[in-house]
Formats: structure tokens, C-alpha cells, sequence
């Protein structure tokens, strides 16, 4: 995939940018000039979005938008403690599109898994499953990839958040200001978002 980039102007964009990318991946598997072909999309192994960027940077944002994208309910928290959330989700077989033939195919039950490695290292990830998760056609969202990156298989879709310019009302530009209430400005905040 090349690299491409986005620019949201607040986090209601960086949520539709995941909730474009979610459906892409789902209208997209097996589409013929589809971002996500299926070398990506392959039956054995799973789907990985991975995030990285500053604190507060849009990561957790655009995850769920993308959660909410592919139909799953919310609300949609990064698993900071949990490190590991799991849903799963009901998809259609495409036998079922064919007339007379629908009786015959059952929906699939699609594994989505959001990953917040932001605490934990590699290996904590390997004992918790990691070689399960990467397999049998999931979804796998994580935040933080950057800290995991030698155990992230090399197909991964790789997404940064950067902030551009320095945030409003902040002393230091690497992290959102904050407000009186003592939550962070992010949501007025552009970001560059790259998908490599």
C-alpha cells in the first residue's frame, strides 16, 4: 500500500476517518483495486491495525470510530488495564448474496481484537494469546504498536497520529493543553494521520 495522509480538523474526523477505514476493510475483502486486497485480508491470518503516535494524538479517537464502523456497540474504551478486549461480530457469508442458496450458508463470526500496549511489553502480549489473535482471519486493532513492533507480523497496516502545529494553549507542542476543567483540548486540534 502506499503511503497516504489525512488531516482531521477535530476528533468527530479522526472517528469518521475509522469508521471509513472499518468499512473498507469490510466492503473491501477480495474487491477487485480495494486498498485492502486480499494479501492483506488472508483467511489465515488476521487483519492488524496498528497505531502509534504521541499521548493523546487522535490514537484512541480514530479506534473508536473504526470499532463503531464495523458495527460493534459501544461505548469503545482503549483497554488500558484490561490490555486485550475482545468482540465479536456476526458477518455475513457471501453464499448468502446468491439466491436459493442462503439457507445453506451461516454467518461468520468475526474475532475483533483492541490492544492497548502501552504498559506492557512483547512478550506480556505473547502470553496473553498473541500468536491465536494474529490468526484464522481476525481483526486486530493496537494502540501503542510501537512498543510490540518485533512481535507484529510484517503485512500490518501501520497508522501514526501526529499533531499539526502546536496545540492550542499548550506550553509544550508535543501534548493537547489543558482546559479548566482540567480535560485535554484534543478534541480542536488538527492531526495528521499517516496509513503506511
Amino acid at each position: 500500500m502506499e503511503k497516504k495522509t489525512f488531516i482531521t480538523q477535530n476528533s468527530k474526523q479522526t472517528q469518521e476517518l475509522g469508521g471509513l477505514l472499518a468499512k473498507e476493510i469490510i466492503i473491501g475483502k477480495g474487491r477487485k483495486g480495494s486498498t485492502f486486497s486480499r494479501s492483506r485480508l488472508n483467511i489465515e491470518s488476521a487483519f492488524i491495525i496498528c497505531l502509534s503516535g504521541d499521548l493523546g494524538s487522535g490514537k484512541t479517537t480514530f479506534a473508536q470510530g473504526f470499532l463503531k464502523g464495523l458495527g460493534l456497540k459501544g461505548p469503545h474504551t482503549s483497554p488500558t488495564f484490561l490490555v486485550i478486549k475482545n468482540y465479536q461480530k456476526e458477518i455475513p457469508n457471501p453464499k448468502s448474496q446468491i439466491p436459493n442458496k442462503s439457507k445453506l450458508s451461516k454467518p461468520k463470526t468475526q474475532n475483533i481484537y483492541h490492544i492497548d500496549a502501552y504498559r506492557v511489553k512483547a512478550k506480556d502480549i505473547l502470553n496473553l494469546g498473541w500468536k491465536e489473535i494474529i490468526s484464522g482471519g481476525n481483526i486486530v486493532l493496537v494502540e501503542w504498536a510501537d512498543r510490540i513492533k518485533k512481535i507484529i507480523p510484517r503485512k500490518a497496516l501501520w497508522i501514526k497520529f501526529e499533531w499539526v502545529g502546536p496545540p492550542r494553549l499548550a506550553k509544550d507542542a508535543s501534548r493537547p493543553a489543558l482546559t479548566k476543567r482540567g480535560r485535554r483540548d484534543a478534541g480542536k486540534n488538527k492531526r495528521r494521520i499517516i496509513f503506511k
